[in-house]
């Protein structure tokens, strides 16, 4: 009956854990960088990229996520929706759009350290 007890309690609390851990899950931060204002061609969801929109590139997240992304050096904010895949360079966790880093006010640095949560 005592290990009937045990593995219940140790049960519940496995799989209690992806609860707890769900925002942590919808909040990421590292370096962005961002396509070139000449890039053309067809994002990995199959629309084809535009410079003037606000979207972005992630490895993992499903496309038509949205997400706001925040430059944590400036504190300029902006909205974005996934609708690629990449960045393809290991240190860096999203590619935005010539307009959202625009916006972020980051072309001339290149890249910038962002926070961005699912919307």
């Amino acid at each position: 009956m005592r290990r009937l007890l045990t593995f219940t309690a140790m049960t519940l609390l496995v799989s209690s854990g992806p609860l707890a851990g769900e925002a942590g899950e919808s909040t990421f931060s590292g370096r962005a960088s961002y396509y070139a204002k000449n890039y053309s061609g067809r994002t990995a969801s199959g629309a084809v990229y535009d410079a003037e929109k606000f979207t972005a590139a992630h490895r993992t997240l499903p496309f038509g996520t949205k997400l706001r992304v925040v430059d944590t050096r400036s504190g300029r904010t902006v909205s974005v929706v996934v609708n690629d895949r990449g960045p393809f360079i290991r240190t860096r966790v999203l590619d935005l759009s010539f307009a959202a880093a625009k916006e972020l006010k980051m072309i001339s640095r290149g890249t910038a350290m962002v926070r961005a949560e699912t919307e």
